[in-house]
């Protein structure tokens, strides 16, 4: 009779074990289901219609893509504009849909002298960092524009100060199509992913993906 009893009490906590079991793998499973949303911090500019380009990239991704934080020169009110009709369609299809625009000093104008050009990066710098910092993106998209390059050098440095790693998406702007903007010659050595949108620059730089025309 205790033989009994003993067997039914060990076939009982198996079964509870068995079960306990089977409900941590299906949380687990639930869990790595759930869909994450990505932080991504944008870097908008006029010249070339680097703006247009950009929200015409963003548009093409997911809603998952979210919250949106946008920089952009303190001078371009173009592109702020630009940015806020996006946003005010895109809030029409999706009312989780979140952006905030922030702006930081132009690192380098239109003609002006490399040598002068540092100087204004590393004031620009001086803005970034903080924000940069501030926001913790996981993800920097840009097409280049010359403020790309304080914000990347900022992201950059999150990730060598172990404080997170934020990954650099570039996509170089349909109008290069022999040569890599200054920009880009700057940021296809730092970036994780390195976009080109034709096949004579994909030939010159290896590192850099052609998938045809994004934008």
């Amino acid at each position: 009779m205790n033989f009994f009893l003993c067997l039914i009490a060990v076939g009982g906590v198996v079964a509870a074990l068995v079960l306990l079991r089977l409900w941590l793998v299906l949380c687990s499973r639930k869990q790595g289901l759930q869909t994450v949303s990505v932080s991504v911090l944008v870097v908008a500019g006029v010249r070339c219609g680097h703006t247009t380009e950009i929200l015409r990239l963003l548009g093409s991704l997911s809603k998952h893509y979210n919250p949106r934080h946008y920089v952009l020169a303190d001078t371009d009110k173009m592109s702020a504009v630009k940015i806020r009709l996006f946003e005010e369609k895109r809030a029409e299809r999706d009312s989780e849909s979140l952006y905030t625009t922030h702006h930081i000093p132009r690192s380098r104008e239109v003609q002006q002298s490399w040598s002068s050009s540092v100087f204004t990066t590393l004031y620009a710098m001086c803005y970034s960092l903080p924000l940069t910092f501030r926001l913790k993106p996981d993800l920097v998209l840009c097409n280049g524009p010359g403020t790309c390059i304080p914000i990347c050098a900022s992201a950059l440095l999150l990730g060598i100060l172990g404080i997170k790693k934020v990954i650099i998406v570039y996509v170089e702007s349909i109008c290069r199509v022999e040569t890599l903007s200054l920009s880009g010659k700057i940021l296809y050595h730092f970036s994780d992913y390195f976009f080109v949108q034709w096949p004579t620059l994909k030939g010159k730089y290896p590192k850099s993906v052609y998938l045809g025309r994004i934008v």
